[in-house]
Formats: structure tokens, sequence, C-alpha cells
């Protein structure tokens, strides 16, 4: 209903606009009540103050995406409170706003290092890997010992003929890849920053370069991976995909085994590393105190 949403918003504005402090942000004299006027919140949203004051009135119709934008930047809104303002006003989110990524904060680390026998990783939409566990690193990749820039799934996929190799059925996972990756990237808002890597490996895959034209979309992230491990041998990986929460840019990829028999040797895997490591850092600490 219009109405209601109109008058939630006009109480939205009012409470977020009584919690700024006017010194602050330049603004002195005397004030009756709390916060900023209405012609200085307009002010820094460059519109006019009729126009703001018709929107804390419930008048004159649904703002544009423009406006609103102007509005949470002159409250200084925070991105959940900018996006409930979108739904107050026109019933939908706002655009989502692509953030490059560098690495995941210790909370996600945490949730990563949970799955002792499932390989799990966090990508961005431009498919960059930038959190993975000690599972991840001993049944896929070890990322630790790469770049950052070439922690890149898709650069995996077409560019390394070795990885390709261990791969039971490539051509379905390339076209599989392929297609949720221009999923991903366009529902993140990133279809500006996934240019540059897709002309890279257009000049360098002629395979990626004809199923990027075929502008398949896979939305499902979920399925089975099959692959040729040196140790494990063949094995099978049931994968699932999992947003981040407030977060649109990021997704979690866990790989369970199939077989609880390959689980358990994964357990073996790291438990054994985890030993290993940890007697490395004793050997360094009595090299040190020596």
């Amino acid at each position: 209903m219009p109405g209601t949403g109109q008058t939630s918003l006009a109480t939205f504005l009012k409470d977020r606009r009584t919690r700024l402090d006017p010194a602050a942000l330049g603004f002195a004299g005397r004030r009756r009540t709390p916060g900023l006027r209405r012609e200085e919140v307009a002010q820094r949203a460059n519109i006019s103050t009729t126009w703001y004051t018709w929107l804390e009135q419930s008048r004159g119709g649904a703002p544009s995406a423009d406006v609103l934008n102007r509005i949470a930047r002159a409250l200084m809104l925070t991105e959940p409170e900018r996006e409930h303002m979108y739904m107050l006003a026109l019933g939908r989110l706002p655009e989502v706003r692509y953030t490059s990524v560098d690495g995941i904060n210790p909370r996600l680390q945490r949730v990563l290092d949970l799955f002792e026998t499932s390989p799990a990783m966090i990508k961005t939409a431009t498919w960059h890997i930038v959190g993975w566990n000690r599972a991840a690193t001993l049944v896929l990749t070890d990322y630790s010992k790469l770049p950052p820039n070439e922690r890149n799934v898709l650069r995996f996929l077409f560019c390394d003929p070795e990885r390709r190799k261990r791969q039971h059925d490539w051509e379905g996972l390339a076209r599989f890849v392929v297609g949720s990756f221009r999923a991903h990237a366009i529902r993140a808002g990133a279809a500006t920053e996934v240019s540059e890597l897709v002309e890279e490996l257009s000049s360098v895959s002629p395979e990626f370069a004809k199923l990027w034209r075929e502008n398949e979309i896979i939305a499902d992230m979920q399925g089975v991976k099959q692959i040729r491990h040196p140790i494990l041998g063949e094995i099978q990986l049931e994968y699932s995909s999992f947003a981040v929460d407030g977060r649109p840019d990021l997704d979690m990829i866990v790989y369970n085994p199939v077989d609880q028999a390959v689980a358990e040797r994964i357990r073996a895997m790291v438990q054994e590393t985890g030993h290993s490591a940890a007697r490395s850092i004793e050997r360094t600490n009595d090299a040190v105190s020596l």
C-alpha cells in the first residue's frame, strides 16, 4: 500500500534527521529540537527544501533512486539503513554496489575452518578466491602459494593445463562455470569489473571466448565435482554455494565428500598437516631461543 509505505518513509527520514549533530556538520544556531532542520538536509542532499519537506509529509509521490541516494548521503545512512529506506520508498532494494575485496575477516575464516573434512572457500563476484580452509589447500589448491591476482577460478580452469587434466568432465565444468560467473557478476553489480578479466581470458583461451559469446546464464550453484587427486585418487565432492549475509559480492562454496571413507582420509590429512605445522613452529622457536 503506497500510503502506508510513504508514512513509514516520512517517519524514518525524520528520525534519522534528528540523530545528526548540526555543529559537527557545520550548521550553527540555537535549536528547539535535536538534529538537522529539513532545509539543512535538503541543502546537503542538493534537492529542494519543498521536495524534501513533502517526503517527510508523505506528499509528492515516490522519489527517484537518485534522490534517495542523495538523501542517504545527506543523512549519513549505513548501507542497511539505505536499503531499508529504499524498501519503504520504492518497495525494492537499491542496485548493488560492487566493492572489491582483498581478504576476509576473522569471523568468516573461523566459519571456513569449522569444515574440517570439507574444502570450503570464499570467492568474489569476479571469482577471485579470498578465503579458504586447510581442507581446500590439501584437496583443491594451496592458494597461499599463489599471487593474489592468480587466485581466480576461471584462470585455473582455462589457463592451467595441469589443473585441467585433474577435472573429470572439463567441458561440462567449463560451461557451468562461465554461465554461473556471468550470473553472479551481474547480480553483484560487477559487470564493469569483470570486463578486463573477460578480455584477458578471451585472448588466451578460444574455449572461454566461445562459451562467453553463447551468453548462457546459470544461477544454480550446486552439483557434484569429480577430480583426480594425486593422493586421494578419483573422488566426488558435492558442492553448494551460500551467499554471505550483507555481501552480495561474496559467496561461500563448500565441497562435501560423497564417500565417507574419503572424508576420513581428508580429516587425517588435515590433522597431520596441523601437527607438522605445529612441529615446524616448535623447531623455529627452539632455534630462536638458542
